[in-house]
């Protein structure tokens, strides 16, 4: 009965926005007809902003009904007035949202099939009951908003040419974000040089001309110069070293990922478990991969050590078709930021978007964090 009942609020909610839909045909047409003669052409976009919402009320509703999200792939209208016609009388989303709107005119009042359905099931599935038998008429309740979910996901979904535009706008954001991540870390590279094996080099060629002036007549002095130059060049290396491994870790060629994954967690000064049983057959993802996937749960851990205040973590690789997947998650107090705002986090999200892979992240308040990144690759 709760089932039937949850239905016929559903079926409820469905009939309410299939009458707000007649208003809005309403002024659709009066949009329509003003446009002819040029003076509703400013209204149109707005109009398919609010069909755009009225929609998106529809697919929450759906969702919330069904458990599965319908998803969306409009294309965003904003700009000049001809710019803000154009996108709205050219995204296919446009079209479907107003077939949708067309056809939930019919179907969209099937609370009016449910309701006479109740006092016969009150009736008959009372007596049933009674008799330990299965409802009969309840169930056909339950199944009106089944078949009305089921119609308006058909209808609601993006069309094949909305996906692809929407694909062909997250490739052109993604490239844009890949060159900027790129620029940065030729910047970082410059500067890390300039500041560091620079400056070292710099002092070890005063060292070495100061030993060469003092060679002769103090050589006590040559000796102390020649040791610091011996630690300056000892420094510059160390320094080389750590530029080099910010390019391409020496230790992914030498042990592959889970190897550099597990001296990852060794050094984070975490309590880190470590899952890597998928990569342990010996194959290996394309080097892009397991680079983004190594600075990925680098970033993730340092993230954990510094920001979060926690003392565990768990850091899981996990080999699928087509994909590897990244999966790290710590104890701490949560509340991280968004991953297009927070440094860490979007350089994170755009080694992911570089690969065309999906980065995700859930970090309520009071923890935990769990960052999930799906890499593209072919095994």
């Amino acid at each position: 009965m709760r089932k039937a009942a949850r239905a016929t609020v559903h079926l409820g909610l469905a009939a309410g926005l299939t009458f707000g839909s007649y208003l809005f045909i309403t002024m659709i047409l009066l949009a329509v007809a003003g446009a002819v003669v040029v003076v509703g052409l400013g209204v149109l976009p707005e109009t398919v902003l609010l069909m755009r919402r009225m929609a998106s009320a529809k697919r929450r509703q759906v969702a919330a009904w069904t458990g599965h999200e319908i998803p969306e792939a409009y294309l965003p209208i904003r700009g000049r007035l001809r710019e803000s016609l154009r996108v709205a009388t050219h995204d296919p989303c446009t079209y479907a949202d107003l077939r949708w709107m067309v056809a939930h005119y019919v179907y969209g009042w099937m609370v009016l099939l449910a309701l006479p359905l109740w006092p016969a099931a009150l009736l008959v599935d009372g007596v049933r009951h009674l008799l330990g038998r299965a409802p009969a008429v309840l169930p056909l309740i339950t199944r009106l908003a089944d078949t009305e979910a089921r119609w308006s996901t058909a209808l609601l979904k993006p069309p094949p040419k909305a996906r692809l535009a929407e694909r062909v706008q997250r490739l052109t954001t993604t490239r844009a974000d890949a060159i900027a991540a790129h620029g940065a870390e030729l910047r970082r590279i410059e500067r890390d040089l300039h500041d560091g094996t620079q400056a070292r080099l710099v002092a070890l060629s005063i060292r070495l001309g100061l030993a060469k002036r003092a060679y002769d007549r103090d050589p006590e002095t040559t000796r102390r110069l020649l040791d610091d130059a011996q630690d300056q060049v000892d420094q510059a290396l160390t320094e080389l070293r750590h530029v080099v491994r910010g390019i391409h870790p020496p230790i992914l060629t030498d042990r592959g990922l889970a190897g550099a994954v597990r001296a990852l967690a060794a050094s984070s000064g975490l309590d880190v478990t470590v899952d890597v049983a998928a990569l342990e057959d010996g194959t290996r993802p394309p080097a892009a991969v397991e680079s983004a996937a190594y600075f990925i749960v680098a970033e993730a851990l340092t993230n954990a050590a510094k920001h979060s205040d926690a003392d565990r973590a768990e850091v899981r690789l996990v080999k699928e078709a087509k994909a590897l997947r990244v999966v790290v998650r710590d104890d701490g107090r949560g509340g991280a930021e968004s991953p297009t705002t927070g440094s860490g986090l979007v350089g994170m999200r755009r080694r992911a978007a570089a690969l065309d892979g999906e980065f995700t992240m859930t970090s309520p308040e009071g923890g935990p964090t769990l960052i999930e990144v799906v890499l593209p690759c072919g095994w």
